[in-house]
């Protein structure tokens, strides 16, 4: 494939248009797929290895990164990760454009975070047809247990997303968000500060 057909190809990615696998196979080698089977595999104690692991899988980590294994990931570097972070078991990113995360942030067991989807009419999936979109999730984030992010997501600062969930559009900062589709249930106010649970 010439230079100038990935650059057209990276273009109709970055806006969010149709692009098949044999399209994209000039990527495979930003995939860290080895890397990650390694990580899911080192013992518990060897915290250096998985730091440096974690370091080499992923296209930025913060300080004080937690990331429990077997975590999966598509190709891991187009994954950006903040500080003091804490990952908890089967968390997937399917990260075919970036997916960045804040600081602060804390994700429960089995949430899916993915930036692809597929076209409906099944002519256009032909060769794996899809498209992506970049998901954001800001500082200080809390997402629950088998919550799904989909394609083009930004998840605002503060924000609890509730176990479950489905999120297909932005969630606004300091909210609370449950459901299928995931709504905004309500604000984050002073009054939390007193409670245990969402609530009250």
């Amino acid at each position: 494939m010439s230079q100038a057909h990935e650059e057209e190809v990276l273009a109709r990615i970055g806006k969010g248009l149709v692009y098949t696998e044999s399209e994209a196979a000039f990527q495979a080698p930003l995939r860290r797929t080895e890397q990650i089977f390694e990580y899911n595999h080192t013992p518990p104690g060897e915290a250096d290895r998985r730091r440096s692991l974690l370091m080499a899988i992923l296209g930025s980590v913060g300080e004080r990164t937690v990331l429990l294994p077997p975590f999966h990931a598509g190709f891991g570097s187009n994954v950006h990760i903040g500080d003091d972070f804490f990952g908890n078991v089967n968390l997937t990113f399917v990260d075919d454009v970036d997916i960045r995360i804040g600081n602060d942030v804390m994700i429960a067991p089995s949430v899916t975070l993915t930036t692809t989807g597929h076209p409906v009419h099944p002519s256009r999936r032909v060769d794996f047809g899809r498209f992506s979109e970049p998901i954001v999730i800001e500082d200080k984030v809390w997402i629950g247990g088998n919550v799904v992010v989909l394609p083009g997501v930004r998840i605002g600062y503060g924000s609890v997303i509730g176990a479950g969930s489905v999120v297909s559009r932005d969630i606004p900062a300091m909210t609370v968000a449950v459901g299928t589709p995931c709504r905004v249930l309500r604000p984050i106010t002073d009054e939390d500060l007193t409670t245990r649970t969402a609530e009250g």
